[in-house]
């Protein structure tokens, strides 16, 4: 497994994580038993960095993850690099209801996270969100206590601007910004990955391929009850259209080059940078090797030029999120 590592401070990571959001949920119903031997196959082909956040399932994917790494092998479970999102708050019908960033709450919500997790340390801690009404340097500030206390490695960011970074850089050395980066969301390329860049931060990628809609395998019927991606802008009608005619443009690609059309939107961001990790959200051992078939492929000078054409940069239809959460997103402020 090729290694990358996470800024100049952080941990040396396989170069290319899984992300186990959609094991709780988030996509609709999930197999619970193919979660685990998910993780436990993307230990096996050397997977290291393993991500998730304490209001996934409202802990269903720590405890998750902590079952799986507790009948993994001892020495895939002690290669396994833990990235936990923390702050976001839900009501018990699940509804997403605000933001903590307060220190207190840092030191709260970890305490939890590491019962779930069943771990005596957090190897990336990072607020989901910038809250606005604590300054960043205060919430960083508790994550620095938790690495001086012993029960956290290195301090991460998430979906948040330069200015912000910047600030957060100031208290703590960060190892990774995570934030959305993909063929159809190019956002951070004007000045939020420049800076990661003159601040020695690696970026690890979520929503690589778009939330399954640049994936080559999602269409219009595959929605399932419970899925979020039903109120997301780019899956609705007008621009879910628009969008999977980028889809098809990409599919001409992928089979001119004989792999998937997952594996070249992977292989693209992987090729952005070696200071970028890609994240990917499989929830089924076949679409796990399917991703990690990405690292095989090279693209060539042509090809890059063919991907931009096919899918040029702001091309998709629709936001990323819902207005109300662009509108609270510290990285979409300009």
């Amino acid at each position: 497994m090729e290694q990358r590592r996470l800024g100049k401070t952080g941990p040396q990571s396989s170069a290319i994580g899984l992300g186990c959001m959609g094991m709780s949920g988030m996509y609709g119903p999930s197999d619970r038993a193919e979660s685990i031997a998910t993780i436990h196959a993307a230990l096996e082909a050397g997977v290291t960095l393993l991500d998730t956040g304490d209001f996934y399932g409202m802990g269903h994917n720590e405890m998750l993850i902590g079952e799986a790494l507790k009948s993994a092998p001892p020495s895939r479970r002690d290669s396994a690099i833990l990235s936990v999102k923390f702050g976001g708050m839900r009501d018990p019908a699940g509804n997403f209801i605000g933001f903590d960033g307060r220190p207190v709450a840092v030191k709260n919500s970890l305490a939890y996270t590491l019962q779930r997790l069943r771990v005596d340390h957090i190897d990336i801690y990072r607020p989901a969100r910038l809250d606005a009404n604590v300054p960043v340097e205060d919430t960083v500030g508790a994550v620095a206590d938790m690495i001086d206390a012993g029960y956290v490695r290195h301090v991460g960011l998430s979906e948040v601007g330069a200015q912000t970074i910047r600030k957060a850089a100031a208290v703590r050395p960060v190892c990774d910004l995570q934030i959305e980066y993909s063929l159809i969301s190019r956002g951070i390329e004007d000045a939020i990955l420049p800076a990661c860049r003159e601040l020695g931060i690696g970026i690890t990628a979520y929503g690589v391929l778009s939330r399954g809609l640049i994936s080559g395998h999602w269409s219009k019927d595959a929605a399932q009850s419970g899925d979020w991606r039903a109120n997301s802008p780019r899956f609705q009608q007008g621009n879910v259209e628009r969008n999977l005619a980028l889809v098809d443009a990409l599919r001409t690609i992928a089979d001119a080059k004989a792999v998937s059309v997952a594996q070249i939107a992977i292989a693209w961001v992987l090729a952005q940078g070696d200071d970028i990790v890609p994240v990917i959200g499989a929830r089924r051992r076949d679409r796990l090797t399917e991703s990690l078939g990405a690292l095989d492929v090279t693209l060539t000078k042509d090809e890059f030029a063919a991907i931009e054409a096919a899918v040029p940069k702001g091309a998709a239809a629709g936001d990323r999120y819902e207005a109300v959460q662009m509108a609270h997103l510290d990285s979409e402020k300009k």
